[in-house]
């Protein structure tokens, strides 16, 4: 293999952690309390059609509970498993940049206060990022780093439409470019077997993230979640969920053509068990992971092995 980091065949999230901060980080996950433009009205009510009633935080803390005692509550649990000493606060929940600034300097500055959090990330869209609002994340970012993570899924406005994104691609550059300009690293969310999209529709949405100044990528397996629009169309028979060896192989391909220097933050996804309808392969998270290397290692390959600069 011509690459490896810190052991795996792909710029692993880890392996970039542990380059800068010299010890293994580990993700809490935030509940600021916000909504979603898709959910309140502003551009629809049922939020995107594989979203859970969660806002994709389902795994975040209770919204209730002040940041510092959300993160406390994580990071003690996370201490006491796996000895973690360092932490990125995740804000994950619906939108998190969908509030007015002085809430979200509040809450972010909250976050960065915590004696053990050494970044914060911020998942939100291309569409709640105002000229203010990333003037306050260019100041947070002087004291410690701030990621921003921005739910992109597809480069194609059809299937954009009917997983009702609510923005264009236009929208995305935009707010990427404005965010490069502040300084601030870009993460960005893909979704892997959305309905209606190819194999080649997949990789020429990583060909073209290949060539915008993104920092970050992470590659999302599609779950169908109860109470979404998306399992009603699956119930009904409109689409096919991949099977585990489909979707390695699709991994390994979008691997394969990513650049190098993106770093890949996530390559499946484990869905909340008790919401999962398909595919339930995926919540045997290490065992995909596990068959995604020793794949990676019959095969020879590794990220960007078929990328190429123009």
């Amino acid at each position: 293999m011509a690459n490896s980091w810190n052991g795996k065949p792909y710029y692993s999230f880890d392996a970039m952690l542990k380059e800068r901060f010299s010890t293994k980080v580990y993700k809490v996950a935030l509940n600021g309390g916000m909504s979603c433009p898709n959910r309140d009205g502003t551009l629809g009510n049922g939020g995107c059609i594989f979203c859970s009633a969660g806002g994709s935080g389902d795994f975040a803390g209770n919204s209730c509970d002040s940041i510092t005692t959300q993160i406390k509550i994580q990071a003690d649990r996370l201490r006491e498993k796996r000895g973690a000493k360092k932490f990125i606060a995740y804000f994950q929940a619906y939108t998190n940049t969908y509030a007015p600034v002085d809430y979200l300097e509040k809450i972010f500055t909250e976050a960065l206060s915590y004696p053990d959090v050494v970044a914060i990330s911020i998942g939100t869209r291309p569409d709640c990022l105002g000229d203010d609002v990333i003037a306050l994340l260019k100041r947070l970012n002087q004291i410690k780093p701030v990621w921003v993570e921005l739910g992109l899924q597809t480069m194609h406005e059809e299937t954009a439409r009917y997983i009702r994104r609510g923005y264009s691609l236009s929208c995305f550059e935009t707010a990427v470019k404005n965010l490069k300009d502040a300084g601030l690293e870009v993460i960005v969310h893909t979704i892997l077997g959305l309905p209606g999209e190819s194999k080649e529709d997949i990789l020429e949405t990583i060909d073209y993230l290949n060539h915008k100044d993104i920092q970050g990528i992470k590659l999302q397996l599609l779950h169908v979640l109860k109470g979404t629009d998306l399992a009603s169309d699956y119930l009904d028979g409109k689409f096919k969920v991949y099977s585990m060896e489909e979707y390695i192989d699709l991994v390994i391909s979008c691997l394969e053509r990513l650049s190098p220097d993106i770093v890949v933050h996530r390559v499946t996804g484990d869905g909340p068990k008790a919401l999962l309808i398909a595919p339930l392969w995926s919540s045997a998270k290490k065992t995909v992971l596990n068959t995604l290397h020793h794949e990676c290692k019959i095969r020879n390959t590794w990220q960007g092995r078929l990328f190429h600069e123009t």
